[in-house]
């Protein structure tokens, strides 16, 4: 048991030192010059130190949230560090509404940031199989399964638990269990939900669009249709990654 706690301990280690510096990166990019309230411009703009005390102030949150979050109760080292990095948006989220920005506001932000280090690990993940096949529906199956070994391998709970199936042109993963977002509505349901979990649908939910077109990469939209998504109440999210496009390419709402 003590060589499992200092397992999760180092492992814990290492998602720091290896997020610290992208999401320091992104912040920057993201955040450094942009208005603090758009509907109040003559606030001014995010300079270079406050998005450094807004990182600051994020990884210590993240020091305080790591204990509820029960890393080393989740199963796997890819889960973990999923549920890791929820910690980190639910961190920063809280942040940015004590610094003054709306739940609203604070929820694009951190959805922003969080799109960059996204889109580099989709484009890294999808990269073999872009470069070895035209195909939009083998460059998303095979994304797909990479995916399912890490992060998302799904030993059931409290790990992610789902359901795959292939049909036709579309591949269907059925998942029940998200310990990301379980963490995420745990903490809302113990502390009083401040706006965390709209966040967490904001950034991780509302990713899946853009990044089935990613892994596609036709030029094209729509490559993905959810019905249904825990983080809005659901008990599943349904979700449809589709290798032929139908119509025009409109992205399709959740119900």
């Amino acid at each position: 048991m003590e060589n499992y706690r200092l397992g999760v301990k180092i492992q814990i280690f290492l998602f720091r030192l290896v997020y610290k510096p992208l999401i320091r990166r992104s912040a920057r990019h993201i955040l450094q010059g942009r208005l603090l309230d758009p509907e109040l411009p003559e606030k001014g703009r995010w300079l270079r130190g406050e998005v450094n005390q807004m990182l600051k102030s994020t990884w210590e949150r993240v020091d305080e949230l790591l204990p509820p979050a029960d890393l080393g109760s989740i199963p796997t080292v890819g889960n973990r560090g999923n549920v890791f990095l929820a910690v980190i948006t639910t961190a920063a989220y809280q942040v940015l509404v004590q610094s003054g920005q709306s739940q609203k506001r604070a929820g694009d932000l951190v959805a922003d940031v969080g799109w960059k280090i996204y889109e580099m690990g989709i484009k890294l993940i999808s990269f073999p199989f872009r470069a070895t096949t035209r195909d939009q529906g083998k460059r998303i199956e095979r994304t797909i399964n990479a995916l399912m070994v890490f992060p998302f391998s799904a030993p059931g709970r409290p790990g992610y638990e789902v359901k795959i199936q292939k049909k036709e042109n579309q591949l269907l993963t059925h998942w029940t269990w998200c310990p990301p977002q379980a963490f995420v509505r745990k903490l809302t349901e113990e502390e009083g939900d401040k706006g965390e979990l709209d966040a967490f649908y904001r950034s991780w939910c509302l990713y899946d669009w853009p990044g089935a077109d990613l892994m596609a990469d036709d030029g094209k939209r729509g490559h993905y249709r959810r019905k249904r998504t825990q983080s809005r109440g659901d008990s599943v999210c349904d979700m449809c990654w589709l290798s032929k496009v139908p119509g025009a390419n409109a992205p399709q709402k959740e119900k």
